[in-house]
C-alpha cells in the first residue's frame, strides 16, 4: 500500500527547538545553582566567571535560533548566526526528538519538519552551482531488489528496464550534467562524497537517513527529498522525480555564473 505523507509543517520542529531552548537554559541554571557554592570557597569570582561564561553561550543559542525563524520568515538576519545557528540545532535536535516523544509526537514528523526548515533555509540562500559539482544521491533501496545489476559501484550498469527508477535518476543526470551516486549506506555516501567533491547535494532518502545526512555534511548544502516506500522501509522505495528535478534546476547555474 502507497504510504501518503502530509507536507511537514516547519513550525513543529521549530516549537521543539524553541522548548528544548527553554529546557537547555533551565538545565544550565540549575548546573550554575549547584556549582556555585563550591566555586565560591575557592574565590568568589568563580561562580560570577561561570554565570557569565554560561549566559554568553545561551545569547547565542538564543539568537541563532531567532536567526533561523527570522530567516524562514525572510527577514534578514545576521550571517554571523548562520553557521553557529547548525551547530545549536544539531544539539538541540536530540532534545527535541526526546521533547517530540514527551509530547506523544512521532520522531519522523519531527524529522520530516526538521528536513522541511533545512530546505527552506538552503533554498533562501539561493545556492548555485555548475552542473558537474551537483550530486544526487540516493540509496540502493531505490533499485528494484530482484534485479541482477550491480549499480552501486557504477549507475551506468543500469539497463533501463523501467523496472524501478534507477534509469530516471540516469536520464536526469544526462540530462543536466549532474553526478548521481546510489549508495548502500553512510559510509559509501561520505566516501563518494569525499571523491567528487560537490559543491551541493541532492539527497533521495527516508527521514532518518536525510536528518543524519544533513548534519553530518555541513556546512555543505543539501537538499532532502523524502522516498516513498509503498513495501515497507528499505525494499523497492521511489520518489517524485519531479521534485527531484526541481530541486536539481534550484541548485545548477544555467547562466554559467560562478558558483
Amino acid at each position: 500500500m502507497m504510504q501518503v505523507m502530509t507536507r511537514p509543517k516547519k513550525r513543529l520542529f521549530l516549537a521543539l527547538l524553541l522548548a528544548s531552548l527553554v529546557v537547555a537554559a533551565l538545565s544550565t541554571y540549575g548546573l550554575w545553582k549547584v556549582s556555585a557554592p563550591g566555586l565560591s570557597s575557592i574565590s568568589q569570582h568563580l561562580p560570577l566567571l561561570l554565570g557569565a561564561l554560561l549566559l554568553l553561550v545561551l545569547a547565542v543559542g538564543a539568537l541563532s535560533v531567532m536567526g533561523v525563524i527570522l530567516a524562514l520568515l525572510g527577514l534578514p538576519t545576521f550571517g554571523i548566526f548562520k553557521g553557529v545557528a547548525w551547530t545549536v540545532i544539531n544539539i538541540l535536535f536530540p532534545l527535541a526528538t526526546f521533547l517530540g516523544r514527551l509530547l506523544d509526537v512521532n520522531k519522523e514528523r519531527v524529522e520530516r519538519s526538521f528536513i522541511e526548515v533545512s530546505n527552506q533555509l538552503i533554498r533562501q540562500k539561493h545556492v548555485k552551482v555548475k552542473p558537474e559539482q551537483l550530486l544526487i544521491l540516493t540509496p540502493h533501496c531505490i533499485q528494484l531488489d530482484t534485479c541482477p545489476h550491480k549499480i552501486t559501484r557504477d549507475i551506468a550498469n543500469c539497463k533501463d528496464c523501467g523496472g524501478c527508477q534507477v534509469g530516471d535518476l540516469l536520464r536526469l543526470s544526462q540530462k543536466y550534467g549532474v553526478h548521481v551516486a546510489i549508495v548502500t549506506g553512510g559510509t559509501l555516501a561520505r566516501k563518494v562524497i569525499k571523491t567528487l567533491r560537490p559543491r551541493a547535494v541532492l539527497a533521495i532518502a527516508c527521514e532518518r537517513d536525510l536528518t543524519s545526512g544533513i548534519q553530518d555534511v555541513f556546512p555543505l548544502p543539501v537538499i532532502g527529498v523524502l522516498n516513498e516506500r509503498p513495501y515497507g522501509p528499505c525494499c523497492n522505495t521511489k520518489v517524485q522525480m519531479s521534485a527531484v528535478e526541481q530541486a536539481v534546476l534550484q541548485f545548477i547555474d544555467t547562466n554559467g555564473r560562478k558558483a
